[in-house]
Formats: structure tokens, sequence, C-alpha cells
């Protein structure tokens, strides 16, 4: 099995999963709450370690992980749909499909909303006036509300890099030096 296909099987099973529990949940009246606890869980898989060991690794039984999702599920307050469903997901052997699975989550609550997100990596932290312009300026632009993920990378020297969809937008000091540079060695 190539790499490729592993990536489309992953999603693939993210997706069946990630589909019943939002179409469950959507049903139920309860997509803010799913909203809310999908960003948490993104957030602990990207913060903690041992977590993404638990999901990956061949060396912990189907037992351990039921054991330590289940407390995992308690301890961040998930619903019963996407408790149940991270049991299920051990049981199956299927925990490490858990980031496809949060991102597929966050996509169809997205949509559902009719939001798209924006990845912003600017060399210094927006302050929250310049991160309302720059949604607005945004959401003007794609006609849907935005929602902004943004990091920092000091290595732009200045300005951002703006991902909208398929967009990128690119105006960081680094890149319009390199494009200097580039139009140096041609001129030389």
């Amino acid at each position: 099995m190539t790499v490729a296909n592993s990536v489309s099987m992953s999603q693939s099973i993210a997706g069946r999963y990630a589909q019943a529990v939002f179409d469950i949940v959507r049903d139920d009246g309860g997509l803010d709450d799913l909203a809310r606890q999908t960003d948490d869980l993104g957030a602990a898989l990207s913060d903690s370690a041992d977590l993404r060991s638990l999901i990956s690794s061949p060396l912990y039984t189907r037992d351990d992980q039921a054991r330590a999702i289940a407390a995992l599920a308690r301890k961040m307050g998930f619903s019963t749909v996407l408790a149940n469903t991270l049991q299920l997901m051990a049981r199956n052997r299927r925990l490490f499909v858990l980031p496809q699975l949060v991102r597929q989550l966050q996509a169809l609550i997205a949509d559902e909303r009719g939001e798209v997100t924006a990845d912003v990596t600017s060399a210094v932290a927006l302050t929250d006036e310049q991160q309302a312009r720059l949604r607005d300026t945004l959401a003007q632009k794609s006609g849907k509300n935005v929602k902004l993920n943004t990091r920092v990378d000091d290595s732009l020297i200045g300005g951002m890099i703006v991902k909208l969809g398929s967009q990128m937008i690119d105006s960081s000091v680094r890149s319009k030096l390199a494009s200097l540079q580039n139009a140096m060695k041609e001129v030389g």
C-alpha cells in the first residue's frame, strides 16, 4: 500500500465517523457544543504528545485505548455522541484517524454555518483590532463568515501570509526579499 492510499483510507474512515457524528448532533441541535468539543479535542491533540502516542502506537491495547479515551471524554465534558464514537473508534482500532476526524468535523460544521477558515501566519501577533479588520476584509471577499487560525512566524521578518481556501496571499517581507533576490540574479 502506498502512502497516498493509506492517507486516502484514513480520510475515508474519518469521513464516515465524522459524517455520522455530525448528522446525529445536527438533528439534535447541538452543533455549537460539538464545535467547541471538536476544537478542544484538536487542541488536546496538538498539545499532548502522550495523546498522539496513545492514538498511534500499536503498543497500547484496545482496552488501554478505550479506558484512556473514556477518561479523556469525561474530563473534557464531551457529549454522549462524541464520547461513544471515540469509544467505538478505540474498540475498532481506528483512533489513528482522530486528527482527520477533527478536521472533517470542523469542515462539516463550518460548511453548515456558512463559515470559512483562513490560516494567517504573521511576523508578529496580530492585535484584536487587526484581526477584526482582516476578518471583515476576508468576509467581504469570500461572502462568508471568516474564522481566523493565527500563528506567529518571526522568520517572515514582517507582513503576513493568508490562506483562504485554495487562495494564498503572501505579503511577507521574506517573500518580497526572495523575489528581489531572484530579480537581481536575472539581471546579473
